[in-house]
């Protein structure tokens, strides 16, 4: 089959992979118009030889995703025709359903027929929508929501819609969506949302964001754009009591971020995310939210302004004492490494005596009695020699804890 014309780039007159118009309105395979430009250092249209002082290149979406189409039908008609039609509908049914999403100002319920369309379908599916510009697409919707100081309801449907769409994509750090969606205007559109959106859209952003956290995105630039903001933004999530989804999966981006960086800890600690964690463990009985919950406090602690802000709340003490040896191996190892911390660097008065009286002390005694050696035992017996003199004092101190106290004549 001949190749349509329209589809030669006019300098090398082969089939365009990438094509890219420049100020005179024609189209060229990027990497030709490129050299032309900046290598012979050419000032004229290679079509044309009109003349031009513009030498900015523009993707052109409509055209690629016309190649595309044409590959498709021609590698179509030389395939069995036992074979089955099912991809062929899906693919036109894109491509209109993407002509329309960027023609159209009435884009939600196209990309509502979109987003049915990629959940439903198979990798072949996802990845014909990514090859046809799709996510170059859909992120030029999002990124509309920071074009202006305030964005219309109509604007942040269309956005939300558009993130429904990529949420259902497969991320690498390979792959060109990555790429797509790691750029600064997308990232800060995204943390827009994750303020100001629905219910449903802030789901969309943040099930992105966990994507991107486990091919581990640096996520410096998110935090020094929006401070502390993006972290009361999560932390807001995380208290949503309603969508638990949200919560468990603002609660692991949480954990990739607090654990690459202490300086990101320490905006979290300032958002109040001690006060909001701390709150959380009452109702936190099973054991995968739990465990987040004290990991991050313990990631928390870690640093001076944690371990203060968690001494200064009324009920932490009881609150991280009572998850010990009643919700999991996992969350009993962070509680005692989150009072390790707190006795080693910050044992005011007032936390030794909440400790016993809180149980935390009678716990502590009974992980001594567990048979064989852990690094979590260690701590325990480490605490008790910092502090078992100061808890003697109390009536209500075991007398069978006396074995394991420092001796004060040596």
């Amino acid at each position: 089959m001949d190749v349509p014309p329209d589809f030669l780039c006019p300098i090398s007159m082969e089939l365009m992979e990438n094509p890219v118009t420049i100020a005179t309105g024609l189209s060229y395979e990027r990497k030709n118009i490129e050299k032309w430009f900046f290598t012979y250092k050419k000032k004229t249209c290679p079509a044309t030889m009109q003349s031009i002082n513009n030498f900015d290149v523009t993707p052109n979406h409509n055209l690629k995703r016309l190649i595309i189409a044409w590959q498709n039908q021609n590698e179509a008609s030389q395939t069995c025709s036992t074979s089955s039609s099912m991809p062929s509908v899906k693919h036109d049914e894109m491509l209109s359903l993407l002509k329309t999403i960027e023609s159209s100002p009435f884009k939600v319920s196209s990309l509502k027929k979109l987003r049915s369309i990629i959940e439903i379908g198979d990798e072949v599916i996802k990845s014909d929508f990514i090859q046809s510009s799709g996510v170059e697409v859909l992120v030029q919707i999002v990124v509309q929501i920071n074009v202006f100081e305030t964005s219309d309801f109509v604007t942040f449907r269309a956005c939300e819609e558009a993130l429904g769409v990529l949420q259902e994509l497969s991320l690498s750090e390979e792959d060109t969506t990555f790429e797509l969606l790691s750029k600064p205007e997308f990232i800060k559109s995204m943390a827009t949302m994750l303020q100001r959106g629905s219910a449903e859209g802030r789901l969309y952003t943040i099930t992105i964001f966990r994507k991107m956290s486990k091919i581990n995105y640096d996520w410096n630039f998110v935090i020094q754009d929006q401070g502390i903001d993006f972290f009361k933004s999560l932390l807001e999530l995380v208290s949503d009591e309603i969508c638990t989804k949200a919560s468990s999966r603002a609660l692991d981006v949480l954990i990739h971020i607090l654990g690459a960086s202490k300086k990101s800890r320490l905006r979290a600690i300032e958002a109040g995310a001690i006060c909001v964690l701390i709150e959380l463990l009452p109702d936190s009985n099973r054991s995968s939210k739990c465990d987040k919950v004290l990991v991050l406090i313990k990631l928390l602690c870690e640093c001076a302004e944690g371990r203060q802000a968690l001494v200064e709340h009324g009920m932490a003490i009881a609150s991280i004492s009572k998850k010990m040896l009643h919700v999991s191996n996992t969350a009993t190892k962070f509680v005692v490494k989150i009072l390790w911390l707190i006795c080693n660097m910050h044992p005011t008065e007032r936390v030794l005596e909440e400790m016993l009286i809180y149980g935390s002390v009678k716990k502590l005694l009974a992980l001594l009695h567990i048979d064989g050696r852990s690094s979590t035992k260690d701590r325990v017996l480490k605490i008790f020699k910092l502090h078992g003199n100061s808890w003697k004092r109390y009536p209500c101190f075991p007398s069978e804890l006396k074995d394991y106290l420092v001796d004060d004549s040596r």
